[in-house]
């Protein structure tokens, strides 16, 4: 019976050793399908998640709070004590209880013109414009991967093309050789074109030096511990098409834009600042209570004092404060210059860049294309010369390479207007 049972359970420990085995190898598995590939929008949670910049400046705003804890603490109360008339020859209780002198006190300061309410007040208020100023250094953050995402991009883009252009060649140089055995090119020919693919060469090597730099400098903005040393980017080096007009853009980067919050938040600040200086120039009192045993009597006693407001009644730093609050409202008039001057510049770039994106995909690109086929066809059957295959090649490279970077510029002008507007999401 119990062999039975052995043999009727096998099937099952069976599976259940494969089910364990297969659970252990997933992870190596998901290594296997190769490195992590991601997109803008991934790139940029992790930057805001892990730079290091950026976290350090995240620490002022919790550096802040600890200061308003510190801004509503209360005064503490002083204790005061102290023993008179004690002699060593005369140490019994009568002695100490008919003749010495023992006093007990405490005293405490009490603030006047709701200074601790100020107090608090100021620093809510820089708290909120700090919080602003780190929300400002994630916009800049922000901007800052999407523009290296789309140098990773155009690198990757640039790679291709370079990748290409030397398998093409070097198909060319394939057939100059078999052209020139056949004695159908001379031999200075064929060497130019032999010559020629060291640039395609040489292009190519640069090309993926780029691709190397700009995923490493990429990868420092996101976290160097965020990704994996063989991690790629995935999305799209193509024309995304941006609509809207520049007094709408201007209109949403008044609503949006954390450095004109924070220069708003600075007058708000500024003035309780003023008001807190008013306050500190009010006067406060010390009141103190007293016990005393004295010569076998208890007596209790009761003190105030206050200084005398004759010359200091805070009067520079209440005068500084309403100057601050001016300065404060200039900075904030300014930073709504610089909004509406971000916008308009960046609306501007990019319309240009739009156009010139436009004039290559509206046939320059194709035309480039058609010409350096016609000039390599009929270079192949000897019906070109050498020279125009060249040139025709050249032209080639130079448009591809031009439009690629034309099409960059117009994606970190695409970048440029979001950040001068503040938002991601453009019409």
């Amino acid at each position: 019976m119990r062999s039975r049972s052995w043999i009727s359970c096998r099937p099952k420990l069976a599976g259940c050793l494969l089910g364990c085995l297969g659970f252990a190898l997933m992870p190596s598995l998901a290594l296997a399908q190769g490195p992590v590939r991601i997109s803008l929008d991934e790139a940029i949670q992790l930057a805001l998640q892990h730079n290091h910049t950026l976290l350090a400046a995240r620490s002022t705003i919790l550096q802040s709070q600890a200061s308003e804890i510190t801004a509503n603490l209360r005064p503490n109360p002083t204790l005061l004590g102290d023993a008179e008339y004690l002699s060593p020859t005369h140490a019994n209780t009568d002695y100490i209880n008919n003749a010495s002198e023992f006093d007990v006190g405490i005293s405490y300061l009490f603030e006047r013109g709701r200074k601790r309410q100020r107090r608090l007040q100021t620093a809510k208020d820089i708290t909120a414009q700090t919080r602003s100023l780190v929300a400002d250094n994630e916009r800049s953050l922000t901007f800052s991967v999407a523009t290296q995402f789309v140098n990773v991009q155009l690198a990757e883009s640039t790679l291709e093309l370079a990748e290409q252009d030397l398998k093409s060649f070097q198909q060319t140089v394939n057939v100059g050789e078999l052209r020139f055995k056949a004695g159908a090119i001379s031999e200075d020919d064929y060497l130019k074109i032999k010559l020629q693919l060291l640039q395609f060469e040489t292009d190519f090597q640069q090309a993926q030096l780029a691709k190397v730099q700009s995923l490493s400098d990429l990868r420092q903005l996101l976290g160097y511990e965020s990704v994996s040393s063989d991690y790629d980017i995935a999305g799209e080096f193509d024309y995304q098409p941006v609509k809207g007009n520049v007094e709408d853009m201007q209109l949403k980067a008044l609503q949006n834009r954390p450095d004109l919050r924070a220069a708003q938040q600075g007058v708000t600040a500024a003035k309780s600042q003023y008001e807190l200086q008013k306050a500190i120039g009010k006067v406060d009192i010390t009141g103190q209570v007293n016990y005393t045993h004295v010569s076998g009597l208890n007596t209790a006693s009761f003190f105030g004092s206050f200084p005398l407001q004759i010359f200091d009644r805070n009067q520079g730093e209440i005068a500084r404060a309403n100057y601050a609050i001016t300065q404060a409202q200039e900075q904030q008039k300014a930073a709504s210059e610089q909004v509406m001057t971000d916008v308009h510049d960046a609306y501007q770039g990019l319309r240009t860049n739009d156009k010139v994106v436009t004039l290559y995909r509206s046939g320059y690109l194709d035309v480039a294309q058609k010409d350096r086929d016609i000039s390599q066809y009929a270079y192949q059957r000897g019906a070109a010369s050498l020279l125009d295959f060249l040139d025709a090649e050249r032209s080639y490279r130079a448009t591809q390479l031009a439009y690629r970077q034309a099409l960059a510029a117009y994606l970190l002008a695409v970048e440029q207007l979001r950040e001068a507007v503040g938002v991601r999401d453009l019409p």
